[in-house]
């Protein structure tokens, strides 16, 4: 259904604008004052005539038509020269002077069509070329121009206007690339208000001349433009003012630095055909950037370009090439036409009957009988010429579009770079990047010389001085003046508005403004609504405590923060005193239980691994060894090495605790203790307790959103006394737990409340910046400006002036130290266990084999009589507890009772 009805809409309109442009054209035919019909009837014609007649319309003496048509004469001449071509059919040329004359423009081409003309050049200008185009349909007549650049006349409403040179889309997307590339924003277009100007340049601007504009209109236009933001001006002009632009441009000061100006091919064409330009004329467009339509270097142009200068003394313009190609593209077309059979023949226009009548005499309008066919023939030529390759695209535009990049520099002009369609911007021309499959350098444009001679790429805007100040927001808090605060008076003042007055005072332009209160100062506006309002263009920038985060930051730009200010918790604290059992507070009970039985255990390793080659471990356990063995047995002489393995190790992990506990008890009994049931952030996410938080913050989405806490925990508190006295409740009371906030907000409330802390760490990392709508170019000066104030200590004296304040007695208390648990140090443990236990089972394995070895009767008689084994480890026991030198000498005993 949708398609139809838009299939129907678009029927409609074109029988509309057929039947408008029919009565237009039996209008311009009743002009025709001087018109002589043909006697007689079409007669046939031989497949190859002699003379084949093609006709051209344009000002002989305008900037293009000094060039065209000698270059169009020339190439009637070499196609005559050549028998190759049209095998001895001569090509005639029939040029008439439209004398800068718009009615003479249209007329011109209807004579032509009352003779026996197969196509005609031109005319010049895309208004005529669209009134001939209308009549050259209906009879059947090619119209070709290389000058009608119009892009929006289409081969469906012109399905007889053939352009051979390139449409204005592909010069305004090299513009656009161009602006991209330097990373400009906006631009003015000025160009006349016709069709060529308004077709041509409809997506860069609107400011725009009469068609022949005067003095008087260019100034006042140019004084518009100069009181504007943007510095990028294209100018896309006739040959007969465009000068003038640039004129009064360089009276009114603005070919200076700082302003960029892009011309389309017009003004190269100029360059090119009145080289060398006046001193006064070259002077006024210094700097400027030039388009210029790209012609592949060759063989042939070269010896072209030699042979035009002893055809002319006028410069040989792009123009004068693409004449010479249409010329050569209408001959190989003509050649294709008759070696296809077709004839040269004229018949009366079928609507010749409804024209007669009258001294006009409409019907000798003829209508090219083989018109079809031979349009045909031209669009399926494929040639290299002149220009480079002569082929056109299913379009009608012509294959491998490209522009040079032109830089006006001293007496002359310099290439700079070049543009093509499939490749962009590029330093190297499109046709060897081609031919040699090479990738481009990187590099897209050489560097320019820009006016007021400066090779410093500009920034491309200034701000506007038609008046208009930035109306900037700013919030209207209820709580912490000394962020930002409105007076009584309505003045605004705070820590924010002095950073953003000082950053503007660093820029290198003035920047008008005016600040505009956000809220009601009773409730703490939102300044999420605030930025959005940016967006929406009720303000030009926003100024106070905004916090940059992601959802704003996709509805506008910001700068670089001026303040790093992360969420934190603030709850009550109380201080802890001294006491008599203090000493056992750095450790926690498991701790001190799993210390001293490590002392017990490896004492009592030692003494095992010891007594029995030690004199100093002769105590037994019965007799109740002594604390010196076993809790300073380091002071003791180890003899055994699996003894002082032992002792290494166990020293080791002493030092450790010893240096641990030390160190905590110190820093309990020198630095004031503050202490709070919550720890920070993790112990809100897990209990249930009611949290404050600042209304008109985003802290409340981000503790419901990222944090998961349930928003019926939530208190939304308006001022620093709003905070205090929920905090001084609590729970129980209707009050809160903690609060969370910012940190900058926080040092200001704790600077004279005692009585509460932050606890835990900071858990996010965030910024106050100043917000600008998106691609706004102040966003990037104005952080540049904050950067300088804060490398040249400007930021800091500012923060000093309205933030720092003095610290209440227990500010610099710290919440209460994290007692040293055993998950610390269970590691030491495990390792000294280990080595105890290894210790141990060596040392058993090493006495079983003692007692083999020195007691050999007892154990076998142990084994003969089977005694219990209560006995023989009873025995072995005894053997164990016994000193290493008795039982040598009773072993020595025993051999000696054994040999008697």
């Amino acid at each position: 259904m949708g398609h139809s009805a838009t299939c129907s809409t678009i029927l409609t309109r074109s029988e509309e604008a057929a039947e408008t442009e029919k009565m237009k054209w039996i209008l311009l035919l009743l002009l025709l004052c001087d018109a002589v019909p043909l006697q007689g009837q079409t007669t046939n014609v031989s497949p190859r005539p002699q003379v084949v007649n093609i006709g051209s319309v344009f000002s002989f003496k305008s900037l293009i038509g000094k060039v065209i048509k000698v270059a169009m004469q020339a190439a009637v001449d070499d196609v005559n020269a050549n028998p190759t071509v049209l095998n001895n059919t001569q090509l005639n040329i029939i040029m008439h002077d439209t004398k800068f004359n718009g009615f003479m423009s249209i007329m011109e081409p209807l004579r032509f069509m009352e003779n026996e003309t197969v196509a005609i050049i031109g005319p010049q200008r895309p208004t005529s070329a669209r009134v001939v185009s209308h009549v050259a349909t209906e009879l059947k007549i090619p119209i070709l121009s290389f000058t009608a650049t119009d892009p929006t006349m289409s081969p469906r409403q012109f399905p007889f206007f053939i352009r051979t040179s390139q449409n204005d889309l592909f010069q305004m997307a090299a513009i656009a690339d161009i602006v991209h590339h330097y990373g400009w924003r906006e631009v003015i277009a000025i160009y006349g208000d016709d069709d060529y100007g308004q077709n041509g340049v409809a997506a860069l601007g609107d400011n725009s001349f009469a068609p022949e504009p005067t003095r008087e209109n260019i100034t006042n236009l140019l004084i518009k433009v100069a009181l504007s933001e943007s510095r990028i001006i294209v100018v896309h002009a006739y040959f007969i003012w465009g000068l003038e632009v640039f004129n009064v441009a360089q009276y009114l000061g603005m070919m200076s630095s700082g302003y960029v100006w892009i011309a389309t091919n017009w003004l190269s064409t100029i360059i090119e055909t009145n080289s060398p330009l006046p001193f006064e004329t070259i002077n006024n467009i210094q700097g400027v950037i030039a388009l210029r339509l790209h012609t592949p270097d060759s063989v042939m142009k070269k010896s072209f370009v030699q042979r035009w200068h002893n055809l002319t003394n006028v410069g040989l313009s792009t123009y004068g090439l693409y004449a010479y190609d249409t010329v050569w593209l209408l001959a190989h077309a003509i050649d294709d036409y008759l070696r296809r059979g077709g004839n040269v023949s004229f018949s009366k226009s079928p609507i010749a009957s409804e024209l007669r009548g009258g001294n006009l005499h409409l019907d000798a309008l003829k209508v090219f009988d083989g018109g079809d066919i031979f349009l045909e023939s031209i669009l399926e030529v494929d040639r290299v010429g002149l220009t480079g390759r002569m082929k056109f695209t299913k379009d009608r535009n012509l294959v491998n579009p490209a522009f040079d990049v032109i830089n006006v520099i001293g007496t002359g002009h310099r290439t700079i770079g070049y543009w093509s369609d499939h490749l962009g911007l590029s330093v190297t021309p499109p046709e060897v990047m081609e031919n040699t499959s090479s990738s481009s350098s990187g590099q897209k444009l050489h560097s320019v010389v820009w006016p007021g001679q400066t090779t410093q790429n500009p920034r491309g805007w200034v701000f506007s001085n038609n008046g208009r100040h930035l109306r900037i927001g700013v919030p209207n808090r209820y709580r912490f003046e000394e962020v930002v605060s409105v007076q009584s008076n309505g003045i605004i003042t705070g820590f924010c508005v002095d950073v953003f007055v000082a950053a503007l005072s660093l820029l290198p332009y003035a920047v008008p403004f005016e600040l505009v209160a956000f809220g009601n100062g009773h409730d703490n506006p939102s300044n999420s609504e605030l930025v959005r309002l940016i967006t929406a263009g009720v303000f030009d920038a926003g100024v106070g405590d905004i916090t940059i985060i992601t959802e704003r930051t996709k509805m506008a730009d910001f700068t670089q923060p001026y303040v790093e200010s992360g969420l934190v918790v603030v709850a009550p604290v109380r201080k802890l005193g001294s006491s008599a059992m203090a000493f056992l507070r750095p450790f926690t009970p498991q701790m001190w239980l799993i210390a001293a039985s490590s002392f017990l255990i490896v004492g009592a390793v030692i003494w095992c691994l010891e007594h029995k080659h030690n004199d100093e471990f002769e105590a037994l356990l019965a007799d109740k060894f002594s604390f010196s063995t076993l809790f300073f047995s380091h002071r003791e002489t180890t003899v055994s090495n699996l003894g002082r393995i032992v002792l290494l190790i166990w020293l080791f992990v002493v030092l450790i605790i010893n240096s641990s506990y030390t160190a905590s008890l110190t820093s309990i009994l020198t630095v004031h203790q503050l202490s709070s049931p919550i720890k920070g952030i993790e112990t809100l996410e897990t209990n249930n307790d009611p949290i404050g938080y600042p209304q008109g913050s985003f802290v409340r989405d981000y503790l419901v959103n990222e944090l998961r806490i349930h928003e019926s925990r939530l208190v939304p508190l308006r001022s620093p006394e709003e905070y205090e006295k929920a905090l001084r409740d609590g729970p129980g009371k209707g009050g809160v737990a903690a609060v969370v906030d910012e940190r900058a907000y926080i040092e200001l409330f704790l600077s004279n409340r005692c009585e509460f802390g932050i606890v835990g760490q900071e858990f996010t990392k965030n910024g106050w910046g100043f917000a600008f709508p998106r691609n706004s170019p102040l966003a990037v000066d104005v952080s540049t400006a904050i950067l300088q104030l804060s490398e040249n200590g400007d930021l800091q004296r500012i923060r000093d002036k309205w933030l720092l304040r003095k610290a209440c007695s227990l500010q610099g208390a710290e919440i209460e130290v994290d007692r040293l648990e055993l998950k610390s140090f269970w590691g030491l443990f495990v390792v000294c266990g280990l080595a105890c236990v290894v210790a141990l089972a060596v040392y058993i394995v090493l006495m079983i084999r003692k007692y083999g070895r020195h007691c050999p009767v007892e154990a076998e008689v142990s084994i003969r009589r089977r005694s219990s084994p209560s006995a023989s480890i009873h025995s072995f026991l005894s053997f164990v507890k016994e000193k290493e030198d008795d039982v040598k000498a009773r072993s020595s005993r025993e051999r000696q009772l054994e040999d008697i």
